[in-house]
């Protein structure tokens, strides 16, 4: 997949009603997880993107709706010293979701080939052997009956700086930035190079990558759960299960409960 930065910095302003549109995504969404328990299928979404790109703000919109039994979200920070003495995907092994459950991952394995590259903090054998390992784990995961999205949310340069402003001026947002922050985005350059590599490693038929145009929060949360939705209503059987006969009969002699024609 060869991608242009410059076409997902547009920023362009969301042209339609966005509380009755988000609404109705999230509707859709309950539709989904409802599927989900009924069938017992599974997926994962997985998230990347520049820090402050808005990835917080879309999955905090797509799990509002969301019976929280069977979801979780997954916010993946730097590996514990446990973690990193075993194979990078070993965490996530652990993490995966059950029948019946959707994970929302936070930052992913992906990892391995962009932060942990740029950073040094994985090797140059490491990362270069970690873009077909990455495709063996989504390939077996996929094989075995998983679903999986991947979402990547871009920002310019000026929209970051300008959110980080932001975080810092305001006292009840400023846990939201650290010194971390600064150093990564010191290396644009060298992050814009590791996701070009990703994108022409790991874009896979089965599990392709969605490019985000983040500069407009709104615009980005609806475009993000619209693909999500879209391409988990095709993958998931959105047939709702039949009423049982034994819970029904119950229900009407419990209250007089008539089945609609």
């Amino acid at each position: 997949m060869k991608w242009k930065p410059d076409e997902y910095e547009i920023g362009a302003k969301y042209a339609g009603d966005y509380n009755a549109d988000l609404a109705a995504l999230q509707d859709r969404l309950k539709r989904v997880q409802a599927a989900h328990i009924t069938h017992n299928q599974r997926s994962m979404i997985v998230f990347e993107g520049w820090d402050a790109a808005g990835k917080g703000g879309i999955i905090s919109r797509m799990a509002s709706p969301l019976d929280p039994r069977y979801f979780q979200v997954w916010p993946i920070s730097a590996p514990t010293d446990l973690e990193k003495a075993h194979h990078f995907l070993w965490r996530f092994w652990t993490r995966l979701p059950a029948r019946r459950e959707i994970a929302i991952f936070d930052r992913s394995w992906y990892g391995r080939v962009l932060v942990e590259r740029v950073e040094g903090f994985a090797t140059k054998a490491q990362w270069t052997k970690a873009y077909d390992e990455i495709n063996d784990f989504e390939a077996q995961l996929i094989a075995d009956g998983a679903h999986m999205v991947k979402i990547f949310v871009h920002v310019t340069q000026d929209e970051q700086d300008r959110r980080y402003a932001d975080r810092l001026s305001d006292p009840w947002k400023r846990w939201k930035t650290g010194v971390e922050d600064y150093r990564n985005r010191s290396q644009r350059d060298a992050y814009l190079a590791a996701y070009q590599t990703m994108f022409d490693k790991n874009d896979t038929p089965a599990a392709p990558w969605k490019v985000v145009d983040g500069n407009n929060k709104k615009a980005a949360r609806i475009a993000a759960l619209t693909h999500v939705v879209e391409r988990l209503e095709q993958a998931v059987p959105m047939t709702p299960p039949a009423l049982d006969p034994d819970v029904a009969d119950l229900a009407h002699k419990a209250f007089g409960y008539s089945p609609p024609r």
